[in-house]
């Protein structure tokens, strides 16, 4: 065989295997993306304990936003139906290391099909409270933000749960069923050791969530229902399964022109070991300002009031973001919390404060996406 019709074998093969993966594509239409957040800066906070004392530092849980990496995916099944899944972990840029209770891919992990009657999910994905508050919450998983009062909701996810979510003619309509909430013990918001899925006893660490929304032209409002349980070992008081951990929501928001309006109610009800029985509602309020094309202004008032408790506590937040391009923003947060009574909510996420003191935010950054 000479030399150059070995070289046209070669190039017949490769045609050939090009159109039998162009065909293959063509039936299957699937579609995998990459895509990740990394957003890190540094924060200045004062009463960073007892003593009084301020401190300098990069966080590690979040900046304006978590850094993530996540891989999602489609194949058409024909008919209108897709198979799909996401891939998502959360890591600190300051070290590097996972986050989501040391999860590989502690934000989502879940497979499903979608269609015209909208989609079923099978493993972790966040709940119908995380879903309730993302066009209502201007300042979203920022570091100074409801997410520093209440940790759960920005953290809102379930584990080994059967999830559906669907829309139709401006309507949402959601829920989700954990068989066990929460598998990682290693501690924080996203890892309270309630794994469930105990014979015997289908309550412990069982978890429902609920969701009715409507979007109009330039408004909307959604409410969620969420109930957790707990087990032995569970975090938070809930050591045992007819302890249960309640958030009912109501969110809106209104459009005026580029400026949204947006705000909501989180009313708890803990129902935790030894009789510890508490009630208490989150309120917040902001607005998000576009200054101009690059520019925009977020600012934020919340303030949980605690039903016979003194330990109430309000936070003032604002955020200023300057959009390079598309895909990378320096940011400036400036916060402000007064704790009331013996309360000990830090100003961010992750961070400390003395208890009953008041405390005061700043942090300048960097956000990039791809």
């Amino acid at each position: 065989m000479t030399k150059k019709m070995t070289l046209r074998a070669v190039a017949l093969a490769a045609a050939a295997c090009a159109c039998a993966g162009t065909a293959g594509s063509a039936l299957a239409q699937s579609s995998v993306t990459i895509y990740g957040i990394v957003d890190t800066g540094v924060v200045y906070t004062t009463n960073a304990n007892a003593n009084g004392n301020s401190v300098f530092k990069m966080p590690s849980l979040t900046g304006s936003f978590p850094s993530r990496i996540g891989f999602k995916g489609t194949e058409d099944l024909g008919g209108g139906l897709q198979a799909m899944f996401v891939l998502e972990s959360g890591f600190a840029p300051d070290t590097g290391s996972m986050g989501q209770g040391n999860r590989i891919f502690g934000r989502q992990s879940y497979v499903g099909l979608k269609g015209d009657w909208g989609q079923i999910m099978l493993g972790r994905q966040v709940n119908m409270t995380y879903l309730s508050q993302l066009k209502t919450d201007v300042m979203g998983p920022n570091i100074f933000a409801i997410g520093s009062i209440d940790a759960y909701l920005p953290n809102a996810r379930s584990d080994n749960a059967i999830g559906y979510l669907g829309s139709f003619s401006g309507f949402t309509v959601g829920a989700t069923y954990s068989f066990g909430r929460d598998t990682s013990a290693t501690g924080g918001p996203a890892a309270t050791n309630c794994a469930g899925e105990v014979a015997g006893n289908s309550k412990a660490c069982r978890q429902v969530t609920g969701l009715l929304g409507y979007d109009g032209k330039g408004w909307g409002v959604t409410s969620s229902y969420d109930i957790l349980y707990g087990n032995t070992g569970a975090s938070g008081g809930l050591t045992s399964s007819s302890n249960s951990d309640q958030r009912i929501t109501l969110n809106g928001y209104f459009m005026i022109g580029d400026v949204k309006l947006g705000g909501g109610v989180v009313d708890r009800r803990t129902r935790a070991a030894a009789n510890v029985n508490t009630d208490s509602d989150l309120y917040y309020l902001g607005v998000s300002y576009p200054l101009s094309v690059a520019l925009v202004l977020d600012a934020q008032v919340s303030r949980l009031s605690v039903k016979n408790s003194p330990n109430d506590v309000t936070l003032s937040v604002a955020r200023l973001t300057y959009n390079l391009s598309k895909r990378t923003a320096l940011y400036t947060s400036l916060g402000y919390i007064k704790n009331g009574g013996t309360a000990a909510v830090a100003i961010d996420a992750g961070g400390t404060v003395g208890a009953g003191k008041n405390q005061l935010g700043v942090m300048s950054g960097i956000r990039h996406t791809f």
